[in-house]
């Protein structure tokens, strides 16, 4: 496989989980806002340290107001964190590897950048966000599932693996880190709200009856906070995703660096206590475990992306496109 291709594939990958990923955060922090009572809301700025994008931000827009942000995360075309950069990323990418991927992924992916398009003014009004967001989540995941399904596992299929499992890892902790900035100064003097918060955290990741079923415990911050970073079978915990990334990397040539990596990453989170962390050290960790999922990223890049094999020039890197933050 040429090395361009592979890039292209990886970021597929990584393209379709973060315009699912950008949905399900903005969905948990509109549902976070509107549960909080009058005068406790954190500010919509927050959204935007939580991305690092301040920025690109403030190049764009002079106020954090809810309709500036929500608007910079769903359809700014220059903002390449937001939902409709990530799509149409993840469209040219998709339509210049058709030759690998199902006919039916190329198919399914226009379909999802054209309803975007088309549907993304609704999205940014709370009146039509939740269901412009909801059709987003639903429609990347029938495109992870089709590949899943129906593509071979073969190396093409490992990069679109390892990429968006590093993205997943990267936007669960972003969106635990949202729930860490709006509720744990309160955490020795939890108010009445603080446990539908959480639940809301948990039903953003699809894992409020996961989270019931293992844990088997009332919805506590601490749990919630050890459960999407730790568990080992959750398949949007952050120990999972790092596991699937390692697997899919580990069949492929020359993986030594990048899985020396993931092997640090890991270690960290087996390491962490989050139960006995403030707020501060909460934060750092998370800052922490996203400059991780970047070394294990430029790792990735340094050993297949950079050098393209048969003609032995350079393949531009897709990086430049992305908004990695750490």
């Amino acid at each position: 496989m040429l090395s361009r291709v592979a890039e292209r594939v990886y970021w597929m990958g990584r393209y379709i989980e973060r315009a699912e990923s950008m949905a399900r955060l903005v969905n948990a922090f509109t549902t976070q806002v509107m549960d909080l009572p009058k005068g406790a809301e954190p500010g919509w700025k927050q959204l935007i340290d939580i991305m690092g994008t301040n920025g690109i931000f403030e190049n764009h827009y002079k106020n954090y107001d809810e309709r500036n942000t929500i608007k910079f995360l769903l359809a700014d075309a220059d903002g390449a964190g937001s939902i409709m950069s990530a799509l149409a990323m993840a469209r040219e990418n998709v339509r210049t590897t058709r030759d690998l991927l199902p006919t039916e992924a190329w198919e399914h992916t226009n379909e999802l950048y054209l309803y975007a398009k088309d549907s993304v003014q609704h999205g940014i009004t709370r009146k039509g966000r939740f269901n412009f967001l909801k059709n987003i989540i639903l429609r990347c995941q029938q495109i992870t599932g089709l590949l899943a399904g129906t593509m071979s596992h073969d190396a093409a299929y490992d990069f679109v693996r390892a990429g968006r499992n590093l993205e997943r890892a990267d936007m669960t902790t972003r969106i635990v880190d949202s729930a860490v900035f709006v509720l744990m100064p309160r955490k020795n003097q939890p108010s009445a709200y603080d446990n539908i918060l959480w639940v809301n955290v948990l039903k953003s990741l699809s894992a409020f009856q996961m989270y019931r079923q293992h844990v088997r415990n009332r919805v506590d911050g601490d749990a919630v906070i050890h459960f999407l970073t730790k568990d080992s079978n959750f398949p949007r915990s952050v120990a999972y995703t790092i596991a699937e990334a390692q697997v899919a990397v580990s069949t492929l040539p020359r993986n030594s660096a990048p899985l020396r990596a993931i092997g640090r990453l890991q270690r960290r989170l087996n390491m962490a206590e989050t139960h006995k962390m403030n707020l501060d050290e909460l934060h750092a960790f998370i800052d922490e475990m996203q400059a991780g999922f970047n070394e294990v990223h430029e790792h990735i890049g340094s050993t297949w992306f950079r050098i393209d094999q048969t003609t032995g020039g350079p393949v531009q890197s897709q990086a430049q496109l992305s908004a990695q933050t750490a």
